[in-house]
């Protein structure tokens, strides 16, 4: 199996998040809104934070937990910690081409979950809709 590209982006949004999440920010922007346009040339430019994406993303790892804890911890390792593959295997006591086989098999499951929860919101939309129409 191949990783899934757009699941590959919010991981790696998820990630920064986290990072910025663990360094006391709370995941949430740590520049004023007002100099938000402002760039300093002499600085590292930091990279933009989905944060409502981010925290969705959140969610559906954190679904993994339970079920799925190898593919939990194969995350944490890889985005969170960012140890590359050879050191979460020595992690994890694993071959390399398992750790790579987790990462295929969490992008799946991440899409079947973002698959899930879109045909749910999807669902209590049209069925809020339905309770909210009025008939003439």
């Amino acid at each position: 199996m191949a990783r899934i590209d757009w699941i590959k982006y919010r991981l790696d949004n998820w990630a920064l998040w986290k990072v910025r999440e663990s360094s006391g920010s709370l995941g949430w922007s740590t520049q004023s809104v007002l100099l938000a346009n402002v760039v300093d040339c002499t600085l590292e430019i930091p990279l933009p934070i989905d944060e409502i994406d981010a925290e969705k993303t959140n969610q559906a790892v954190e679904s993994l937990r339970a079920g799925r804890g190898h593919l939990y911890m194969t995350l944490q390792l890889i985005y969170i910690k960012g140890l590359g593959i050879r050191d979460t295997a020595r992690q994890m006591c694993r071959a390399e081409s398992t750790v790579k086989a987790n990462l295929d098999h969490a992008d799946h499951a991440l899409r079947d979950w973002f698959n899930a929860k879109a045909e749910a919101d999807d669902a209590q939309r049209r069925a809020l809709a339905a309770k909210m129409s009025f008939t003439t």
